[in-house]
């Protein structure tokens, strides 16, 4: 059963300007993700349960585009600790092309939501 089903929206939700306020200072390029798979793997409980969730992690990408793993935390929980406790420890093996000011590579925080659904396929079942 393939349960790498989850999309993590690598189109990274950025939220990295001062002050908090989601704001991008102009001359800001957020880190894009360069993983060619998802690390994100649903758990097999869940997927057969149908249960859903999205977790939004808070990433602090240096300026080589690794994650700082002591960094990472849940912004905002799905309400189902298995997806929390996945995302965070997936979170440790993403990759990314670093963030940049100005030009220059430099480290950046930012929001990554990682969402678990199950799909469904044509004829409506869910897909294995």
């Amino acid at each position: 059963m393939n349960r790498i089903l989850v999309m993590a929206a690598l189109l990274l939700c950025a939220a990295c300007g001062r002050g908090g306020d989601g704001a991008v200072r102009q001359g800001t390029e957020m880190p894009v993700a360069i993983n060619s798979e998802s690390p994100f793997q649903y758990p097999a409980d869940l997927f057969d349960q149908g249960v859903e969730g999205e977790v939004r992690l808070r990433l602090f990408v240096d300026s080589l585009g690794r994650v700082v793993q002591e960094s990472t935390r849940v912004a905002s929980s799905s309400g189902t600790s298995g997806f929390d406790s996945v995302a965070v420890r997936g979170a440790v093996d993403l990759r990314f092309a670093p963030g940049r000011r100005d030009g220059q590579p430099v480290g950046m925080a930012f929001y990554l939501p990682v969402v678990f659904r199950r799909y469904a396929a044509p004829s409506g079942n869910p897909t294995p």
